[in-house]
This record gives C-alpha cells, structure tokens and sequence, in this order.
C-alpha cells in the first residue's frame, strides 16, 4: 500500500481529482495519509476533513525565518513517514534537505507541456497568461519528479489541451485541469503504486 502526503497551498481541485481516484478504483494499492498546506484557509484543508484524512497547516508565516520553517516542515513530513510525496499546487519551494531525503519519492503538477511556460515565476495563472501572451495553439499539463531545480526533473506522464481562440487565462486554466492535471495525476500515482515506472539515469521507464 503507497502511503502518500498531498501538499496543497489553495483549494485543492487536483487533491480532490486524488481522493476521488482512490475512493472509484482509478488508484489502486494507495492511501491518502495526511494533507498538509501552508495556507490555514485553504479550502483542501476542508476537503480532507471531509474525506477522513489528516489536515495540518505548516506555513512559513509562523517562523522567525525560512530556516526554521523548513525544518519544521521536514520535521512533520518525517513524522508522517510517506511513500510519496505529490505536490497538487504547493506554492512553497520544498527544502533542498527533503528533496535529497525523499529523493525520486516527490512529484509535481504543472499547468504545461514542460519545457514551456515552467521554472522560477511559472505558477498559476501567470503559466497559461504566458501561454496565452506567446500565442501557442496547445498547452497541456506534465507530471513530474522534483529534483533540485525548478520544474527540471524527470518527466512521469504528460498530456495536450488544445488553446481556443476566446481562451482568457482563467478558462484555459479551467480547461487544463479539467482535460489534463485531473487525469494524469491520479495516473501517475496509480503507475508509481504498482510499480509501472522508475527512474533511471535521470529519466522515467515504464515497466511492462
């Protein structure tokens, strides 16, 4: 059974794509162990209340420094001892110490067809405003490993959404969820939990 932690800075629409997965059978051999967020009013707080998982809210704002908020939060995840850690929206930089503890144990989603529209101020809508301002005619969403960069490790699943025409950044943010992040996260969980795909060399393999 993969235990794994959810961090999650907003409402929480890719943890509830999670908790749904498991609950219908789409994730196989996984729990949802704890949800952590930095934000006290998140709405994914709420969701795990209602789901029956541990919600605990870490935020940097109770710290001295970023120093003390780190090792606070490695602290808590260390507690919560999970196999994989998915990052669905966490507006926080993961602490180098836990990226190398937990290495190949954390993913992410991102909002576009990574090497696109990520890395150092690619979050949120400022991803498909960029998208939007380049005039790409496909976006989409990637599932990845978090190494030590930004947005820079090996890439898990990935999946295209055409952009429309009267797309604002709001709509096609909706539809990229809707069309991508929701159905390949739970995937890529799902992969990880039966041990479909590794990393090997830097790079994900699937395994038959």
């Amino acid at each position: 059974m993969l235990r794994i932690l959810v961090c999650v800075s907003g409402g929480g629409t890719n943890l509830q794509a999670i908790l749904d997965a498991v609950k219908s059978g789409e994730i196989t051999n996984t729990q949802v162990c704890a949800v952590i967020s930095n934000n006290a009013s998140a709405y994914a707080l709420t969701r795990a209340k209602e789901n029956g998982v541990p919600g605990i809210c870490i935020s940097p704002k109770d710290y001295a420094d970023r120093a003390q908020f780190n090792q606070a939060f490695l602290q808590k995840v260390d507690e919560i001892a999970p196999d994989l850690i998915v990052l669905a929206g966490f507006l926080v930089n993961i602490p180098a110490e836990m990226v190398k503890r937990y290495k190949n144990r954390i993913i992410n989603i991102h909002p576009s067809l990574i090497p696109s529209f990520c890395g150092t101020g690619y979050y949120g809508l400022k991803v498909h405003e960029g998208a939007l301002a380049r005039g790409v005619k496909v976006t989409g969403a990637t599932v990845h490993f978090v190494d030590e960069g930004t947005d820079t490790g090996p890439i898990l699943l990935q999946k295209a959404v055409m952009v429309e025409p009267q797309d604002t950044p709001k709509t096609l943010q909706q539809r990229v969820m809707e069309q991508a992040e929701w159905k390949i996260l739970p995937q890529a969980i799902d992969l990880i939990a039966n041990g479909k795909i590794k990393v090997v060399d830097g790079k994900t393999v699937m395994e038959s």
